[in-house]
């Protein structure tokens, strides 16, 4: 985050503390995100920093194939030694944390060489973590969610457990490029010796939590918490795998922070997630409910009691409930597909965009349109695509038709995959909406109608570094044995910005399975080019 965003958080959460600290005002929780670009830290009830990662293009190198991507693993560990000090040097009362738990960027695999475990238990308390770990890791430049460089090793993954039978499986996902099973088995495949030299794998919240301690992948089965052998076995000859599907402390923090910076000894450490489930618990979001992340990209995090098989979309285990799951359906054609439309049809102004929604009655009178400028993930779909209430495709709208075929067709559109996952709104469901987008009303008040659910706005800056903090908390309290909702309920509320228009659910109803029709309808066709 930025300096503003920054502020933005500390302030947000310092109200958040003082309803949730009570007689204890001043212990805390920290949380921790070892996210791309930064890793911020912020405490509940406390403040918050973060140290930007140098040296790299934007946290990553990008490499002459543009397609593998990587980041250098001891840049994580200085950006942890960079924050403590940074937070030493304010004065920070270490004494005061009770417990801390974090998140990784999903998909990025750090390898431990061998005799790394022994370097993590023998730390010197005189030396910055950065001194002491050089050696430690077999692969320096490890692969993370950016890279698409595995698509031999996505066919061979399929190929070993059946093909299209791989979203099937109780991880519930196909094989994409970026995930951490194919990563491994391509550097099995092409650095033979540096894996043999591998004494455990990490994910990165894993690999961040083991920092912490000194002691997914696509492998998981998220219904029974153990990693899927079929999947194992078609990635790589086994290294040790440390990834941790529990809602508990794993153990108290290593006497190297006791030493050098004062936390207390019987400090916890929770189990670390990856952002997106970490997002999901600083949203606070509850059985029923989706969050909609209204960005550059749109993101769709959804609450499932049971997942269906689909071959989009990502489920989790749930970072909160370990008898529910997690959904994730990402966008890419987001903010910039709605700024594009606001300059074409309403002359830059978003003020002239609201009027053309506000003027402009739901359902658009059966016109109906998919804007897509670059390939979409879901569905793998490219151009602009308008249809009139006959279904006949036709070149153009009305500026005002445009606007309002844009803002519905993107919204038809997650609640049509939503449900292909196993999602079905519910009379208590709530959407929580952030990102630019949230700040436009008219904007979520067809969010509403086409969910036919309320639309509230929280002003959580950090959701995953939040969502950490909130988990420490969860974790001390006694993790499954204690809602997660019992431990945030004092946290503050979020607030309503629209509820569903009078007549909305049969406008809709009856859209979505004709939206749902052309969708198909365009992907059987050649893509043609934009415009």
């Amino acid at each position: 985050m930025d300096r503003g965003d920054s502020h933005a958080a500390g302030r947000t959460d310092r109200r958040a503390s003082r309803a949730m600290a009570g007689h204890a005002a001043r212990r805390c929780c920290l949380g921790w995100d070892f996210s791309t670009q930064q890793v911020p830290s912020l405490g509940v009830p406390c403040h918050t920093f973060s140290c930007s990662l140098c040296r790299t293009q934007g946290g990553v190198h990008v490499h002459e194939d543009r397609l593998t991507i990587t980041s250098p693993v001891l840049m994580w560990v200085q950006a942890l030694d960079v924050i403590l000090e940074k937070m030493k040097a304010s004065g920070f009362d270490f004494s005061q944390v009770l417990a801390l738990s974090g998140a990784g960027q999903q998909h990025g695999s750090i390898y431990w060489k061998t005799g790394a475990n022994l370097a993590l238990t023998s730390l010197s308390p005189d030396l910055p973590l950065y001194q002491q770990l050089q050696t430690c890791f077999s692969i320096s430049d490890c692969p993370v969610w950016m890279d698409s460089s595995t698509t031999i090793q996505c066919r061979q993954l399929e190929a070993a457990v059946g093909g299209a039978r791989l979203s099937q499986l109780p991880h519930r996902s196909r094989a994409y490029e970026r995930f951490t099973g194919n990563q491994i088995a391509k550097i099995h495949q092409q650095n033979p010796q540096a894996y043999s030299h591998t004494e455990r794998i990490s994910l990165v919240s894993s690999f961040a939590a083991s920092l912490f301690l000194g002691s997914g992948m696509n492998l998981l089965q998220i219904q029974d918490k153990v990693w899927s052998q079929p999947c194992l076995q078609g990635c790589a000859e086994q290294a040790g795998i440390s990834s941790t599907i529990t809602f508990s402390p794993q153990g108290a923090i290593s006497s190297y922070y006791v030493q050098r910076y004062g936390f207390p000894p019987g400090c916890k450490v929770v189990a670390f997630t990856g952002d997106n489930p970490a997002s999901l618990a600083g949203m606070r979001l509850e059985e029923g409910d989706i969050a909609v992340s209204l960005g550059t990209s749109d993101t769709l995090f959804l609450w499932l009691q049971e997942p269906t098989p689909a071959l989009e979309g990502h489920i989790f285990c749930n970072p909160v409930d370990p008898q529910h799951y997690m959904a994730l359906l990402c966008f890419k054609n987001g903010s910039l597909m709605r700024e594009k439309i606001r300059d074409v049809s309403a002359s830059r102004s978003w003020s002239e965009f609201s009027k053309a929604l506000r003027s402009t009655e739901m359902g658009n009178g059966g016109n109906l349109g998919f804007y897509f400028d670059v390939m979409e993930i879901t569905p793998e779909i490219i151009g602009h695509h308008r249809f009139n209430p006959e279904s006949h495709e036709v070149s153009a709208f009305p500026r005002d038709v445009e606007i309002r075929a844009l803002i519905e067709g993107q919204f038809m559109a997650k609640r049509i995959h939503a449900e292909g996952l196993g999602y079905r709104v519910m009379p208590k469901t709530k959407i929580l909406a952030t990102g630019g987008a949230s700040h436009n009303r008219d904007i979520l008040q067809v969010l509403a109608d086409v969910f036919g659910a309320p639309v509230y706005v929280i002003d959580t800056a950090n959701s995953a570094c939040v969502g950490s903090a909130y988990r420490a908390f969860h974790g001390l309290a006694g993790g499954t044995d204690v809602p997660f909702s019992e431990v945030v309920k004092l946290a503050p509320d979020p607030r309503l910005a629209a509820t569903p228009s009078p007549g909305a659910s049969q406008v809709y109803e009856a859209l979505l399975p004709r939206y749902a029709k052309l969708e198909q309808r365009i992907l059987s066709q050649t893509r043609g080019p934009v415009g």
